[in-house]
């Protein structure tokens, strides 16, 4: 579709104005329903999705299928990846004591930084029509593929890890979709799958959450055993057979990542987003002074931050792990005073790291709390750990 003016075509333009707004990659996508279909219900049929209900509901699986149903007016969709890496590197230090936060999350909420830009975007993009403009933005939140739109636009391709690479800049990117009533010519999607042979992610993950790709070559991922689930969608107890994989990664895991050879540090690009950079009162704390916040503390530590979706008892259950797979016996008094959290999910855990740690005094502080404790569920943590 030529803009009012002539040239350049008015993809042209939203690329440049895409690209002014810092986004590092875009691609246009057509409206056509997703070839994937067959392989997200199969996936919902294993169970796959966990506790993630909202994946499964008819009306949502629906919309995934076919755009129109989110929006009847559908003519394409320009989507975007922005860079989020703060700096390059490999693996996490290894420091025990210290909280390991997923990196997408050390910065501002992802989601209000990407949506604002695609608004600014729709905003540009009607100031290159000659009629109002139907535009909606989604990141993260609406019932879409957006990796499947990725690779139709041409941005990447699946990974064995489910992550969307590219071949350039690795997968350390957020993606966004604007949809539009606009025709404008889809890019070819991304030819070929670059992965290989390599199964360094797979062989990476701690908890076997990641199993190869099926027999359409789609990637497979057990989101159940997955440390990124576990940390922050699962609600309820950690299952005991995992808590020991799960090291000291108390929201998010990017292990799969962190061994991708896509992601070298000679290839990533570092965000120029000043909002995505890591913020030093969430980077790098230790576990204890993580295991003392109240909620005013709570507040004050995720405030604009993606960390608000696991909620403060899902963040210190995700603590209290960490510090029994420390094993410290320096941790044994914040675990003490966890055990008399409001939250049972944090006593519970707190009752499973005094086990790990050990000790006489974790052993006593178990037995006191077992005589006033009334949750079963937190009994039945602290018979378990008084019997070993």
């Amino acid at each position: 579709m030529q803009s009012p003016f002539g040239t350049p075509p008015l993809s042209d333009n939203i690329r440049a104005e895409a690209r002014a707004l810092g986004f590092g990659l875009v691609g246009i996508a057509g409206p056509d329903r997703s070839k994937h279909l067959a392989f997200y219900r199969r996936w919902l049929n294993e169970g796959y999705n966990g506790e993630m209900g909202y994946l499964a509901r008819p009306d949502a699986v629906s919309r995934r299928g076919d755009l129109r149903g989110t929006m009847a007016q559908v003519r394409s969709v320009v989507v975007v990846g922005l860079d989020y890496l703060s700096e390059a590197g490999g693996e996490e230090p290894n420091d025990a004591s210290v909280g390991v936060i997923a990196r997408y999350a050390r910065g501002r909420d992802y989601h209000s930084v990407v949506k604002m830009k695609l608004l600014d975007l729709a905003e540009r993009i009607q100031a290159h029509i000659a009629r109002p403009l139907m535009a909606r933005a989604y990141v993260d939140t609406g019932p879409m593929l957006e990796r499947d739109l990725a690779h139709r636009a041409g941005i990447g391709w699946f990974g064995k890890n489910t992550m969307l690479i590219h071949p350039r800049r690795g997968s350390w990117f957020f993606l966004g979709a604007l949809l539009l009533d606009l025709e404008i010519e889809p890019d070819t999607p991304f030819p070929v799958d670059h992965c290989g042979t390599c199964t360094s992610c797979l062989d990476a993950c701690p908890t076997g959450a990641l199993l190869g790709r099926d027999d359409d070559g789609a990637p497979v991922m057990d989101a159940r055993r997955c440390i990124s689930y576990l940390t922050i969608e699962h609600r309820g107890p950690i299952p005991r057979e995992l808590r020991s994989a799960i090291g000291n990664r108390i929201y998010g895991c990017d292990i799969c990542q962190d061994v991708c050879p896509f992601n070298s540090p000679k290839l990533v690009e570092i965000t120029k987003e000043p909002d995505l950079k890591a913020r030093d009162h969430v980077d790098g704390q230790l576990l204890i002074n993580l295991m003392e916040m109240d909620e005013v503390a709570w507040d004050n530590f995720s405030r604009g931050s993606a960390l608000r979706r696991g909620k403060r008892a899902g963040f210190l259950r995700n603590v209290a792990v960490a510090l029994g797979n420390w094993g410290s016996p320096a941790a044994v008094p914040a675990l003490v005073r966890a055990l008399g959290d409001g939250e049972s999910l944090v006593r519970g855990h707190a009752a499973w790291a005094l086990g790990r740690v050990g000790g006489s005094a974790a052993h006593a502080a178990l037995s006191a709390r077992l005589e006033v404790e009334v949750d079963s569920s937190v009994r039945a943590e602290l018979e378990l750990e008084l019997d070993h």
